[in-house]
């Protein structure tokens, strides 16, 4: 995502984690919803934006794009292009809703801002004065865990840790997964560094709703959704959808090359991380009010205010830095910022002079990314059904140059250049394995030797049975996790999900003890393109007596 699948897709510097390109998308036209007719005359440089999204969405196979831009307030363009479903006629247009995945965390941001205003907290409280239970697995960093540190991605956490507790989807609680925080190492100092997480904006979530004392999904809707008009939005999806809503189908590449439709997804154990649907049509009215200082008007045509300008500055104020890479193909260059870094549930960072405020979301099927430009009262909205961080960025990247006079880029060819230098990175590491692969090995146990169930401090059990002739891993709270061992050398066997959607499949190691029993089962995806989110590496399952 960074994607948060529930994944994060983050691209620094213009270097995207996009997956693998595969078959064509089906083709469609751009369809211009009514919003967009009354809405001002484009910019010039905007002539054939409807184009270069149609291009775009070929490009790197997307089936449906949608966007939307403003400026000074006013909507200046609201589109779509492609169809919702590969297969099927139904157009993608601005009204179409998408999952925004961690496009969400700046909603729960807002809802702390929003209870800060009121005196209800302050982003300065002890997370424990708020949860008296809650526990990281370091009693300093629990004492000193403040609510502002749970939106900034400095807990010392690594990247992505605990992401195995939600997703795929599992069957823990929301409370059960904060529960288990306690469990999930540290790798790093507190407040020493950068580290995407999703698992703390639970933690924030349940501070709201220990504050309201209502449901995080009923206050958003309540104080957002419901002021701002927000009609085609929704924290329930996809348990919420029926036969005839204008819904987006998610599409991924299974194996990381067959383009096909996935399932929908639900994630009601940690939706203030990434559980919002919405369309471009909604969230243009989000980004007006966040442009306009935190200011909208009502349906009666009066001035309101959802949260105040001085909440605003600090959300969109840098609290931890990150590190610039450099681009991974030079034809990023012009992308990669001066500075960068995250604030309270927006990424800080500029371009050509500008300050930006944006995020991206990552869904299984589903990516996205919001960019404001306060200085030029600029915001744009992408958002897609399929895996593909390069289409977001091209067409953002296109809209920013629009509004900036920037030189002319063809931003469809540098992000495929990136696209295509991390295919060759990935290929470059199966070939590293291979290389490495002891040819003819066998395992030292008998199949029965290896069977049993694991248990991960925090995770909880992962089942190894023998079905017929082969070994099948299970992880007990996530259906989706269940997929053939093969061997591959020794005692390392590699987990092919019967899910291909997932494209993260895993080297398992069964480490023995002198007696020749399985004494622990190391984990680690295959491929560098497999989601962060899943952290396998991080799990430590010894077997259950």
């Amino acid at each position: 995502m960074s994607r948060l699948r529930v994944r994060h897709i983050l691209a620094v510097g213009g270097a995207s984690l996009a997956c693998a390109l595969a078959a064509p998308a089906q083709d469609a036209a751009s369809v211009p919803s009514a919003a967009t007719t009354a809405a001002p005359a484009r910019p010039a440089a905007l002539a054939d934006f409807d184009a270069y999204v149609d291009a775009t969405r070929k490009q790197f196979d997307v089936p449906g794009i949608a966007v939307a831009i403003v400026k000074d307030g006013r909507l200046v363009l609201e589109m779509g292009s492609g169809v919702r479903k590969l297969g099927e006629p139904k157009k993608v247009d601005a009204h179409t809703q998408f999952a925004i995945a961690s496009n969400t965390k700046a909603f729960t941001a807002a809802s702390l801002a929003i209870l800060a205003d009121e005196n209800k907290l302050d982003m300065n409280d002890r997370v424990v004065d708020r949860l008296p239970w809650f526990q990281m697995s370091d009693p300093f960093v629990t004492r000193e865990m403040r609510i502002r540190d749970l939106l900034a991605h400095r807990s010392g956490l690594s990247l992505g840790a605990g992401d195995l507790l939600y997703w795929p989807t599992t069957s823990y609680t929301t409370r059960e997964v904060v529960q288990r925080l306690r469990y999930v190492p540290l790798t790093n100092s507190f407040r020493a560094e950068y580290a995407y997480d999703n698992i703390l904006f639970a933690v924030a979530g349940l501070v709201v709703e220990e504050v309201t004392g209502k449901p995080w999904a009923d206050f958003v809707r309540d104080r957002i959704f419901v002021p701002l008009g927000m009609t085609e939005s929704q924290t329930h999806a996809p348990t919420t959808i029926g036969p005839n809503d204008d819904i987006a189908t998610g599409h991924a590449k299974f194996d990381f090359k067959d383009l096909k439709p996935v399932g929908p997804m639900s994630w009601s154990n940690n939706p203030s991380a990434g559980g919002i649907y919405s369309s471009v049509h909604d969230l243009s009215k989000w980004l007006t009010m966040q442009l306009a200082g935190g200011t909208y008007t009502d349906a009666a045509g009066k001035s309101q205010r959802l949260f105040s300008e001085k909440r605003q500055a600090e959300m969109w104020s840098l609290i931890t830095p990150i590190r610039i890479p450099e681009p991974s193909v030079p034809e990023l260059k012009a992308a990669r910022p001066n500075f960068s870094g995250y604030g309270e549930g927006w990424f800080v960072s500029d371009y050509r002079g500008h300050k930006l405020v944006w995020h991206t979301g990552g869904w299984p099927g589903m990516v996205s990314r919001v960019t404001m430009v306060p200085d030029l009262k600029l915001g744009i909205v992408v958002l897609t059904n399929q895996e593909s961080g390069a289409a977001f960025q091209a067409v953002t990247m296109r809209a920013l140059d629009a509004f900036t006079d920037a030189p002319k880029t063809d931003w469809i060819a540098a992000y495929a250049a990136g696209v295509k230098k991390s295919e060759g990175n990935a290929d470059d590491s199966m070939k590293t394995h291979e290389a490495a692969r002891m040819k003819g090995t066998k395992p030292s146990l008998p199949l029965d030797g290896y069977v049993g169930t694991y248990r991960d401090p925090w995770y909880g059990d992962v089942k190894v049975t023998r079905q017929g002739g082969k070994l099948v891993m299970t992880f007990t709270k996530t259906a989706q996790l269940t997929g053939t061992l093969e061997p591959w050398q020794h005692d390392t066997f590699i987990a092919h999900w019967d899910d291909r959607s997932l494209n993260g499949d895993a080297f398992v190691n069964f480490a023995l003890d002198p007696d020749g029993k399985v004494r622990e089962i190391r984990m680690e995806p295959v491929s560098p393109l497999t989601d962060f989110s899943f952290d396998f590496q991080d799990l430590r399952l010894t077997p259950v007596k």
